[in-house]
């Protein structure tokens, strides 16, 4: 998909005045042009109708592409996809109309070029938007309309409808896809336990006793998965409902699906990492797997890939592998207190924080896609979003959109559709890929059985845990 959007670099606090398209907008320190307020030339508010036409070219006007690229994304705090499609194609059809049918063609031939340029950036960097049958249909009746003034525009834009036709069956592939993974994932042996008391069980190290190559696996799949998700998702949660859905409204029915799906492979390296460590049932063995689990997260936090490194880390602190004393007593854990030091939540994350700037700086830099790799922590950058778009409002007291708030939005998702679009560099081990996202994993109650089982209990509390999940066990 060619990537149509702003570096986030180009979101600077005043984005938009490098446009020599709209020099006739420029205006003093403090100033407005019509609905639209401007600060030292940026777009600081406006009326929604003022932001909807401003996004709509004319023959000698084509908007800021980082201003498409902030509206489209935002707008949806206000209006759904399909009421904006609506309200463009409509703009773009009435203000060319003048009721002579050769001038009508005429003006439509000279604005074709535009407006294809203008959806085309819409279909490539919000692809999922048009899931919406109303919205491919908006696409039809526009494609109709261009092929009456300029055949070169319309056969642009059926190109463009192939591009996005191909997009989303690739998403579809891939929907089906995760669910398929997740099935096989749930389809749990009747006792982990018991199988690798048996040997019939193999454990990650089994696969792979090469630290960097899981790691490398694990960005494969970090990628992977990011490259699905849409930036819209990021927004998606805050949007408006459609009243014309029934309360069912697109938001509702394919709100943040990809999203969701990458936080849950997060909660499965997790689970994942905790039961590698949990199960064996020799100390020595365990402390192998948390040893080995050091070295990979040190290798992902080399990469850049800041996702996989919290969700082993996080595996390696919940309660029933953090109670393994024994076994930690057999690792050196020099090498962990320098990852959980970088990934310490203190201070808002702010040595992660200092790291991710550095790994950015050298994604910019890079000579190689080894070297732009940056994968996020996830759930810290969704936080992020959250909180930017909570706690500023959305709408002034006169009634204007906000628009700076807008940019700071587009900013933060500007940044992750640029690390988004990093191809892995390398080679897949379809072995190790096939048991991270799909061998099974002990559920929280069976982790900490199996760590009671590995070392008992130490006080009442836990031996009161252990009678109650031995019981839940047997039944």
């Amino acid at each position: 998909m060619p990537p149509t959007t702003p570096y986030a670099g180009k979101f600077s606090p005043s984005p938009y005045n490098n446009n020599d398209n709209l020099h006739k907008y420029h205006q003093p320190m403090e100033a407005s042009y019509g609905d639209m307020c401007y600060h030292d030339n940026s777009l600081v508010s406006g009326s929604l109708e003022a932001l909807i036409q401003h996004l709509v070219p004319t023959v000698d006007y084509y908007p800021d592409r980082s201003y498409v690229f902030t509206f489209l994304l935002s707008s949806r705090l206000f209006l759904n996809p399909y009421e904006l499609m609506s309200r463009v194609c409509h703009l773009c059809v009435e203000q060319h109309r003048s009721g002579d049918l050769l001038l009508d063609k005429i003006r439509i031939r000279d604005v074709a070029p535009k407006i294809v340029q203008l959806l085309t950036e819409w279909t490539e960097t919000f692809p999922y938007d048009f899931r919406d049958e109303r919205m491919m249909r908006c696409l039809k009746e526009m494609s109709h309309h261009l092929a009456r003034g300029d055949e070169y525009s319309w056969r642009a834009m059926q190109q463009m409808t192939q591009r996005l036709i191909r997009r989303l069956a690739a998403l579809g592939q891939y929907e089906e896809a995760i669910a398929t993974l997740n099935a096989s994932a749930a389809e749990r042996p009747a006792a982990l336990k018991t199988k690798q008391h048996n040997g019939q069980r193999s454990d990650v190290l089994s696969i792979s006793d090469d630290a960097f190559i899981l790691a490398q696996q694990l960005t494969h799949i970090e990628l992977d998965r990011l490259s699905f998700i849409g930036p819209e998702e990021f927004i998606q949660a805050f949007g408006v409902k459609d009243p014309l859905d029934n309360h069912k409204s697109f938001f509702r029915k394919r709100k943040t699906t990809n999203l969701e799906a990458y936080v849950a492979w997060f909660n499965r390296l997790s689970y994942l990492v905790a039961t590698e460590i949990c199960m064996p049932v020799k100390k020595k063995h365990r402390a192998r797997a948390l040893e080995f689990f050091i070295d990979v997260a040190r290798e992902c936090f080399n990469i850049g890939n800041f996702n996989s490194l919290m969700a082993i880390i996080t595996g390696m602190n919940m309660s029933p592998v953090s109670r393994l004393k024994k076994t930690w007593s057999k690792v050196n854990t020099d090498k962990f207190d320098i990852l959980e030091h970088q990934m310490d939540p203190s201070s808002n994350f702010s040595n992660y924080r200092t790291a991710l700037r550095g790994a950015t700086q050298r994604s910019i830099t890079a000579h190689s896609n080894q070297e732009k790799i940056v994968i996020p922590f996830f759930s810290l950058l969704i936080k992020d979003i959250y909180f930017l778009n909570e706690g500023c409002a959305s709408r002034l007291s006169n009634g204007h959109v906000n628009f700076e708030k807008l940019w700071d939005l587009a900013k933060q998702v500007s940044e992750f559709l640029v690390w988004r679009q990093v191809t892995c560099p390398f080679e897949r081990d379809r072995k190790i890929l096939q048991y991270l996202v799909t061998t099974p994993v002990f559920t929280e109650d069976e982790l900490h059985l199996a760590s009671y089982e590995s070392e008992g209990p130490e006080n009442h509390m836990e031996k009161d845990s252990r009678r109650s999940l031995s019981s839940l066990s047997i039944v």
